[in-house]
């Protein structure tokens, strides 16, 4: 059966007189019917009179004698007010359960009647009516939206009461991470650190209260607490003395909030491997993608991307060891074969290189297709689900591995981890990116689209400075007849190698200044 709903617009706004004794108003519409609420400004917040606003909306309420103590009923919610006091109590009904919220500044008493703040008390209204309110300018709002009946078999629809709903925490050898779970998604917040305390605000965000029962030291988490504040919330993390740093950043695929917190061990041995690297830009590693058994992509004109990959490969590390006499070469591949995903890390960590770059060609599922161009990637979560899929075609070669299990599938969280693990070089990724951009913006037959962020396993394991290059579309044809080319692959070895020596020259420059 299809489902009645129930339009009500509400229009409220200040109605401020010329007459100096009169007493500001709350302009309340509802359908054809308009109704003056008694209302009062102070330090720049709306108060307004709860009976007179519970009557305006035909809402039962019950108050003692002298209005100083109200409580309304929304039908599915009590709301509870007692004058000159910070605390809101709103009861659900059907779930048994109360929140009490607490407001930044007390209630009112004027008049004989009790005065509430109406910006503060926003998502407590949201939630117990089921309207929609929503501040449109500093004296005006507009409260608006669907007032949900019963269905004829089923029980009350209900209305979600709080933005953040709890937690999960995941201890890691490298610190721990903690999931804050929202309904909604949160575009800013704030966060500081003191006295071995870590609070992170969040604005217009309610919390529910009764999901943060803290039971025992979990990691680097002694204690948790969680409360609302008018209509905000903050969450404060006792942490241990083994903390060191922290970040806080949204989830890529949900409207949750992830807190890594770093301990000790991941500091030291940041610096530690920021330390070994200070003195000398030394080694390159360069990685042919694909080879052997793995093909990857083919191009419209039949060219192999692994050979494409080893022949770029092989013409840069020529134009390094000719240019630049003090940097040691270090290939994965020098010829046709097969290297596993995490062996290229391992190879690149053992030789202690500075910069890893893994070179390959990109293609579309779609053949002879318009896409063309010049790609640089980060190890970072992909933000468009064409890096996502250029990441997960490029992964896929686990498939030709003994152990694929090995690889950890790069959720959110996990993600969040690893790059715990990289960010002492993501400034480095990221300014070799920009000077590889830099050399394909310029006239070349190849362009750039840019630099861009995903999930790569190749990169995970090389710690060092890296980045995964897309040399262009062999979906395309027109770049597959330059990839295929010798003099494709010398002006994009050639590129490749401007940017390196640029690159060493920023990279040797820095560490002078920190040493």
């Amino acid at each position: 059966m299809q489902r009645q709903i129930k339009n009500i617009f509400l229009i409220i706004f200040f109605n401020i007189l010329v007459l100096a004794q009169t007493e500001e108003q709350l302009l309340l519409v509802r359908g054809d019917k308009t109704t003056y609420i008694p209302a009062h400004i102070r330090e720049g917040q709306i108060y307004f009179s709860l009976i007179h606003f519970a009557e305006a909306l035909s809402l039962k309420y019950a108050a003692e004698e002298k209005h100083d103590k109200i409580e309304v009923d929304f039908g599915d919610y009590l709301l509870n007010a007692r004058i000159k006091n910070p605390f809101v109590i709103l009861k659900n009904k059907q779930k048994e359960t109360t929140k009490v919220i607490q407001l930044p500044t007390s209630t009112y008493y004027i008049n004989n009647n009790l005065y509430i703040p109406l910006n503060y008390l926003l998502p407590s209204l949201r939630a117990a009516s089921g309207w929609r309110l929503d501040v449109i300018e500093k004296n005006k709002l507009i409260v608006s939206g669907e007032k949900i009946p019963k269905k004829a078999k089923d029980s009350d629809i209900s209305v979600s009461e709080f933005d953040i709903t709890g937690y999960s925490l995941d201890e890691k050898a490298n610190g721990t991470l903690v999931k804050i779970k929202s309904d909604k998604a949160i575009a800013t917040y704030s966060s500081s650190f003191k006295d071995g305390v870590l609070t992170v605000v969040f604005r217009d965000v309610i919390l529910d209260e009764s999901k943060f029962e803290f039971e025992k030291n979990k990691g680097l988490v002694k204690n948790i607490i969680a409360k609302n504040i008018g209509s905000d919330c903050e969450i404060k993390f006792s942490l241990r003395e083994e903390y060191t740093t922290s970040e806080v950043l949204n989830a890529d695929q949900s409207n949750d909030i992830l807190v890594t917190l770093h301990n000790k061990i991941f500091s030291n041995n940041v610096d530690k491997i920021v330390k070994s690297e200070r003195w000398n830009f030394n080694v390159v590693v360069i990685d042919a993608g694909h080879g052997g058994k793995d093909y990857g992509a083919t191009g419209v004109n039949g060219a192999k991307e692994k050979e494409i990959n080893l022949a770029i490969v092989l013409k840069l590390g020529k134009l390094i060891e000719k240019e630049l006499n003090d940097v040691k070469i270090v290939y994965t591949r020098k010829n046709d074969r097969f290297i596993e995903l995490y062996k290229r890390g391992k190879m690149a960590n053992d030789n202690d290189g500075k910069l890893f770059i893994s070179i390959h060609c990109n293609s579309t599922a779609k053949k002879n297709s318009d896409a063309s161009g010049f790609e640089v990637y980060l190890l970072r979560p992909g933000k468009t689900q064409d890096a996502i899929e250029i990441a997960e075609r490029e992964n896929a070669v686990i498939q030709y591995e003994e152990d694929p299990k090995r690889y950890q599938k790069l959720t959110d969280e996990n993600f969040i981890l690893v790059s715990m693990a990289h960010s002492s070089y993501l400034k480095y990724s990221e300014k070799f990116a920009e000077l590889l951009h830099n050399q394909f913006s310029n006239e070349f037959d190849v362009q750039s689209r840019g630099v861009k962020q995903a999930g790569f396993y190749v990169l995970v394991g090389a710690s060092m400075p890296s980045v995964l290059i897309e040399s262009g579309f062999l979906s395309n044809k027109k770049d597959a007849e330059y990839l295929k080319s010798t003099k494709g692959q010398n002006e994009i070895a050639a590129a490749i190698f401007r940017a390196v020596k640029g690159y060493k020259v920023y990279y040797d420059k820095v560490m002078e200044t920190e040493l």
